[in-house]
Formats: structure tokens, sequence, C-alpha cells
């Protein structure tokens, strides 16, 4: 297959990239998740390469984990105990052979995601 997925982070309370946020990708098959692969976003909050490369995709159900507490709490922009967001899940499909960009836009108190280019 030639699909692949990449994925980034940016910040939208600094308004700038999020770096060195740890970023873990899922593939569902039936009910059971299973762990792909781990990374970390760079300075221009990118992962160093796609996520899913296209020796690995699969057209499924995949989830996007994003650890935005411990991102939030380096960047001294962590509230309260417990935070109001500390893992992000992202559940979504990639139902065709193809680029699949799925960012997270976040903030302390909110995210957006969307299917990106």
């Amino acid at each position: 297959m030639t699909g692949f997925l990449t994925t980034h982070v940016l910040d939208t309370a600094k308004g700038c990239p999020a770096p060195g946020l740890k970023i873990e990708l899922f593939r569902y098959k039936d009910v059971v998740a299973r762990k792909l692969c781990e990374m970390v976003t760079n300075a221009d909050g990118r992962t160093d390469s796609p996520i899913l490369p296209s020796d690995a995709f699969e057209i499924g159900q995949y989830m996007l984990v994003f650890h935005a507490g411990d991102y939030l709490r380096a960047t001294g922009q962590a509230a309260a105990e417990p935070m109001f967001l500390d893992q992000v899940p992202l559940r979504f499909g990639m139902s065709q052979d193809d680029h699949y960009h799925v960012p997270l836009l976040l903030s302390a108190h909110g995210y957006s995601t969307y299917r990106g280019s």
C-alpha cells in the first residue's frame, strides 16, 4: 500500500509548535488495540518521519494518544492536579490507501483536530 499517516501538534496558547510531546499510535483489530509505535515531536511539533509509514499502512481503525499533560507541565502551562487534559486519545478510521494527516491543536483547557493534508 502507498498510504501513510503523519501528525503534528501546535500549542495554540503559545502560538507555536509543541516540541517534545510524546505520541503513541495504536491499531484496532476487532476490539483489541495493539501499540504500533511511540514518537516524540521535534522542534517543529512534527514527528521526524511518518508515524505510520507506507510499508506498515493498513486500512482500519487507529488511535493516536497525545501525552499533553507531560508537555503542559514541562512548559509551565499545567493547571491544578488533576489536570483537565492529560492524555488526549483520538480514535479514527482510515478507509482509503492515501495520506492521512491528523494534527492536534492544543491548549491546557481544550483541543481540536481535523483531517489535514
